[in-house]
């Protein structure tokens, strides 16, 4: 009831007139639309766009590995670079996904309008994707290179924007079930209802439960995802459609590697988990008896000897786990006004509760172990509303809206004690209570405002976008428990111009090309683990005045094919990239000491981006892309401690995590009782280090596909699904970055990358 009184109100504030004319996309709109145009095809290539920009439908998530994240699904398309160690896709920790070199923290995410934040491991005003809705009920998924739709509700996509569209449930009506295992004994089952009909009211609700074991180590990683969704016609052109998700994961985390440990200890080390605590006990005495862990010794006897293969501490951990559990809801209105004008009004509710855990041996709990459990916490609760209008006058399509979000989230570093030296007492992948120590819990206060105006010029064969959208972030932090001195206070950042200007001209024949240009200004982030706050208080105190918000400047321009057999398309970019920002660690990620921060310069990307997707006689397809970034840093980076003053040459160096080129290319086969696919994705070597004197290998992995279709006379045929993940059984470096990038030399910021793992899905509906 909280919730829904919530939605309500926050509608009911959205629609007051003084803002009504003034709020943000039709989500449901463009979803309809976005469907509608992909109906008959996996890949769109933005044909009739401004700007670089294609989508995937559901076809496209449904050909992959049963419950894989619609981000594994989007790296074929070009400029995309994404990791996870896991072969799903959805292992948080370790998932990347970055954008002609801009990091997941700088590009923007939506579902079906709502903000889902910069969906980075420890989001602090949002939630991701796999936590949001299962894949199976998701029917489109647009990407944006550049700086995305200037409707979305983003303050941080310098470099581009996600977004993903649920199915309306007029194409779920029915009954859809699935069932999945495979590889490190994983199971998924899936089961979906639908009904209604399609023109009048309909809605669906779905069950998802997913578990296996980690690939290496031991652990486990778990989810249960509820979805529901509808749609209720009120009358001629007015609707209303609401949904609720809810998400409970928990993932017991892979240990991060450097290539020094790659290189002693292979890629299957891993943490020890509950199956050598005795052993975990006695690395972390050693490390306690040597002085490494600052920890006090109570096991002199232990020695001072590291047993083999251990040469630190840092080697192994006890466990680690990530720990989620969200609520989303929302509600939304859409009316025709007029005979071309239309009103969409939405309100939502996120509610997260979540933990990320660490056996860390650089504190002991008071039982006398000489380790404890390490917590970062989040408690989010944010409500917010987000309204357009649109409408039509002669060649100019007018586009007015906004988007208003209240973010109350408290962050908290506490610490767990073990219940004794040959008993643990707790289980990470539980949430954890009763802390005999709490470093800091800080309240963040985050009010957004943006609001956007955009018109579409129809002169024929030329058309023109203009626009542009501005916004205030304002964000007041203040202590709750704070041991450690972290800063606190109030920054706002404020940009009420920010420019998209586009055109789109076709030339005949299925042939037309593009271009464009966008400015965008990204938010500070409003956590103690990153961004301003993130420092000591005399340091916030020193930069808050003078800090700068990073900023973009995007150019792009193309050319697009489209015919029967082949669609193809062909686009170049500069950006220029200011005021970066830069967080430097001052200890291993463990300790977890405070950051320092800074403005560094700036930095140039200059890339090629191609695409070909062809239809071929008989059932047989092909499709593929190449990308070619050059992505550098500008500036020479100068940090000043005390009296010393310290410049490391980092201009020239490549981006960190940024390959230069890759290629991806699929052969696939549809027929009514076959299918397969088969993926080539090629990747070349990534600096994990702003000196660039430290990078892992290009590597290339190879997926395949198999199914069998059986009509039964059913809705739709029973399915057969065989998934080969990492077909050659390749041993690579997936994640870069866990633990952050470092200025020189190896880190423990590695993660490998899944070996050969093989699912089958049996798959009805009725």
């Amino acid at each position: 009831m909280r919730i829904v009184a919530v939605l309500l109100a926050s509608t009911s504030f959205v629609a007051a007139p003084a803002i009504a004319a003034a709020q943000s996309a039709p989500a449901a709109e463009e979803a309809a639309a976005a469907a509608d145009a992909a109906s008959a095809e996996i890949v769109v290539l933005g044909a009739g766009q401004t700007r670089q920009v294609q989508e995937l439908s559901t076809a496209e998530l449904t050909i992959l590995a049963s419950g894989t994240s619609p981000l594994k699904a989007i790296e074929k398309l070009p400029s995309v670079n994404f990791q996870s160690a896991d072969a799903f896709g959805n292992y948080e920790w370790s998932t990347r996904v970055t954008i002609r070199g801009f990091s997941q923290n700088q590009l923007g995410f939506n579902l079906d309008g709502i903000p889902l934040g910069d969906m980075s491991y420890g989001n602090a005003n949002g939630l991701h994707i796999s936590r949001a809705i299962s894949p199976e009920n998701i029917g489109i998924t647009r990407v944006s290179q550049g700086s995305g739709s200037i409707a979305a509700q983003s303050t941080n996509n310098l470099g581009g924007t996600l977004e993903f569209f649920s199915l309306d449930p007029r194409d779920a009506l029915g009954v859809t079930a699935s069932g999945s295992y495979g590889s490190a004994n994983t199971y998924r089952g899936f089961a979906r209802i639908g009904v209604g009909t399609e023109d009048g009211a309909r809605a669906y609700a779905s069950v998802q439960y997913q578990n296996g074991d980690k690939w290496k180590g031991d652990g486990q990683q778990r989810t249960l995802m509820f979805n529901g969704r509808g749609v209720v016609p009120l009358g001629e052109g007015v609707d209303l459609d609401g949904s609720i998700s809810y998400s409970d994961r928990a993932e017991q985390d892979y240990q991060d590697l450097s290539l020094e440990m790659i290189d002693r200890l292979g890629y299957d080390w891993d943490n020890f988990g509950p199956s050598r605590y005795a052993e975990a006990i006695v690395v972390a005495d050693v490390a306690a008896n040597t002085g490494y862990s600052g920890v006090t010794p109570t096991n002199p006897a232990a020695g001072t000897t590291y047993p083999a293969p251990f040469v630190i501490a840092d080697d192994a951990y006890y466990d680690a786990s990530g720990l989620r559990k969200d609520t989303l809801a929302s509600l939304g209105l859409t009316i025709a006004t007029g005979d071309t004008g239309k009103f969409a009004i939405k309100g939502y509710y996120h509610e997260n509760d979540g933990q990320g855990t660490w056996g860390t041996p650089y504190r002991a709990s008071p039982s006398g172990v000489p380790m404890s459990i390490r917590t970062t916490e989040y408690d989010i609760k944010r409500k917010g509303a987000f309204a357009s209008w649109t409408g039509d006058f002669g060649m100019n399509k007018l586009l007015i809206g906004g988007w208003y979000e209240k973010n109350d989230f408290i962050h908290s570093r506490r610490f767990y004690g073990y219940e004794s030296r040959t008993t643990p007492g707790r289980d990470h992948r539980d949430f954890q209570r009763n802390p005999f120590r709490t470093d800091w819990s800080i309240a963040f206060e985050t009010d957004t405002i943006q609001y956007y105006v955009s018109d579409d010029i129809d002169l024929g064969d030329l058309k023109i976008n203009v626009g542009w959208k501005g916004f205030s972030v304002d964000t007041n932090a203040f202590s709750l428990v704070n041991t450690t001195g972290l800063a606190t206070g109030d920054i706002k950042v404020e940009d009420w111009f920010q420019p998209h200007v586009g055109l789109n001209y076709q030339l005949g024949n299925g042939l037309e090309a593009f271009a464009g240009f966008t400015q965008v200004t990204r938010a500070f982030q409003a956590s103690s683990t990153g961004g301003p706050f993130s420092t000591t208080q005399g340091g916030f105190d020193a930069i808050k005045d003078t800090l700068k918000p990073e900023s973009s400047d995007t150019y792009e321009a193309g050319l697009r094919y489209k015919s029967g057999i082949i669609n193809a398309s062909f686009a170049g970019y500069y950006v220029q990239f200011r005021d970066r920002l830069l967080v430097i660690p001052t200890a291993v990620g463990i300790v977890g000491s405070a950051n320092a921060l800074q403005n560094v310069g700036g930095v140039r990307a200059l890339g090629l981006e191609a695409a070909v997707d062809v239809k071929l006689p008989g059932g047989f397809g092909a499709f593929a892309s190449y990308s070619y970034n050059d992505t550098t840093y500008r500036d020479d980076v100068t940090i000043k401690a005390g009296a010393t003053t310290t410049v490391l040459p980092t201009a020239g160096k490549t981006v960190v995590d940024t390959p230069k080129h890759l290629l991806r290319g699929e052969l696939s086969y549809d027929t009514d009782m076959f299918y397969g696919r088969i993926g080539v994705n090629y990747m070349s070597k990534r600096f994990f280090n702003y000196l660039n004197d430290r990078s892992v290998a290009a590597r290339t992995l190879v997926d395949a596909t198999i199914g069998y279709r059986l009509d039964i006379g059913q809705r739709q045929p029973v399915e057969l699904q065989i998934n080969a993940v990492n077909l050659f059984d390749k041993r690579y470096v997936a994640t870069i970055g866990s633990n952050g990038f470092g200025f020189s030399g190896d880190a423990q910021t590695l993660l490998a990358g899944a070996p050969r793992q093989v699912f089958a899905t049996l798959k009805v509906g009725f």
